[in-house]
């Protein structure tokens, strides 16, 4: 069985009070304290942000000619060998 983390950091969050309100609905709607809803629904979307921004998805003729780039290089030009001396 893993060993929780220690959590021994804290942010601070300054919101106003309709949006306190909303989000305490919705962490009482989940079951959930308002520290756990917030937390757990901020890191849901920080995966789904650097998903976007770190998974490149290609179509398959696009992902095929990087591979075959991948396998088969090209030969340098010029500028490329210069830039290499």
């Amino acid at each position: 069985m893993a060993i929780p983390a220690l959590k021994n950091e804290r942010i601070d969050l300054r919101i106003n009070d309709e949006e306190k309100k909303l989000l305490e609905r919705a962490a009482e709607l989940k079951h959930l304290s308002l520290s756990s809803y917030i937390i757990t629904t901020s890191l849901k979307q920080a995966k789904i942000d650097l998903d976007e921004e770190e998974v490149l998805l290609l179509a398959d003729q696009d992902r095929n000619r990087i591979l075959a780039a991948l396998e088969n290089p090209p030969e340098p030009n010029e500028a490329l060998k210069r830039l290499f001396r």
